[in-house]
C-alpha cells in the first residue's frame, strides 16, 4: 500500500485542514498493514506472541477509528451540511472491507497458541480485503476535501467547531508542515512514548517508525531479501 500524500495548499477551511488531518492518520493505519504484511512470512519462533499482538493492536486501532467515524464523526458532518447523503460512498466502502478485516481479527484470536501462528495465512487473508481497504483510506480524504465546496459547508474561520484527528506519525512526511502533528505539549508526547510506550514494548520493535517517529528498518526483515 502507498501513503496518501497531501497536496500543499493554503486553504484553512474545516474540510481542507480536515483532510489534512485524516490523511495523516490514514497514512499510519496504512503504514502499520505494510509492516505486518511485509515481516508476517519472517517471524521466528520466539517472536510470534509479539507480533500477534502487535497485529491484533493494529485490528483494535482500525476498528475503533472506524466506529469513531461511523458513530460520531459521519453524524455531526452531516448535520453540519444539511446533507444524509454526503457519506453514502464512505459507508458503502467501510462494509467493503468489514468482513475481511473481521477475518483478520478472528484468526489471531482464535489461535490456540501462538506456535499456530502462519504468516502465510494471515497474508491470504489481507490479501482477501487489501484492494478495497486501500481504496477507501485514499478516497475518503478526497470526499472529506470535496465537502469544502458543499453549499452549506462553514467558511475558513466559522466558529463551528471541527473534530481534530490524532496519531503518531513519522516527522520526515511533508516536512515542515506537520513536523510536529499530532498537536498536543512535548511533555505529555514524551510520556506517552516513553512511559505509555514502555507497555507491551516488546510489540512495538515490528513498528515502522522508531520512538523519534523517524522510519527504521523493520525488524524481522533484518536479515531476509525482500522481495515482495
Amino acid at each position: 500500500m502507498t501513503d496518501h500524500v497531501d497536496d500543499a495548499t493554503p486553504k484553512k477551511d474545516i474540510f481542507t485542514t480536515g483532510a489534512s488531518h485524516m490523511a495523516l492518520l490514514h497514512n499510519c493505519i496504512i503504514r502499520g498493514f505494510n509492516s505486518i504484511w511485509l515481516q508476517a512470512p519472517h517471524i521466528k519462533e520466539a517472536d510470534k506472541a509479539d507480533f500477534i499482538g502487535y497485529s491484533l493492536t493494529w485490528f483494535k486501532f482500525v476498528k475503533s477509528h472506524h466506529d469513531d467515524e461511523e458513530d460520531n464523526l459521519f453524524n455531526k458532518v452531516a448535520d453540519i451540511l444539511g446533507d444524509e447523503g454526503v457519506w453514502s460512498q464512505t459507508h458503502e466502502e467501510h462494509e467493503s472491507f468489514l468482513g475481511g478485516l473481521g477475518e483478520f481479527n478472528t484468526y489471531l484470536t482464535s489461535l490456540k497458541s501462538p506456535s499456530d501462528f502462519s504468516g502465510e495465512e494471515l497474508r491470504r487473508i489481507m490479501a482477501s480485503f487489501h484492494e478495497p481497504f486501500e481504496n477507501h483510506f485514499h478516497s475518503e480524504i478526497s470526499t472529506i476535501a470535496d465537502m469544502a465546496g458543499h453549499p452549506k459547508a462553514p467558511q475558513a474561520g466559522s466558529p463551528k467547531r471541527r473534530r481534530r484527528l490524532q496519531c503518531s506519525r513519522h516527522r520526515s512526511a511533508e516536512a515542515p508542515l506537520w513536523e510536529n502533528w499530532p498537536p498536543m505539549p512535548n511533555p505529555i508526547k514524551w510520556g506517552m512514548v516513553n512511559i505509555a510506550g514502555s507497555w507491551y514494548s516488546s510489540w512495538w520493535k515490528f513498528s515502522s517508525c522508531d520512538a523519534n517517529q523517524r522510519p527504521k528498518e523493520l525488524y524481522a526483515l533484518k536479515d531476509v531479501e525482500v522481495k515482495s
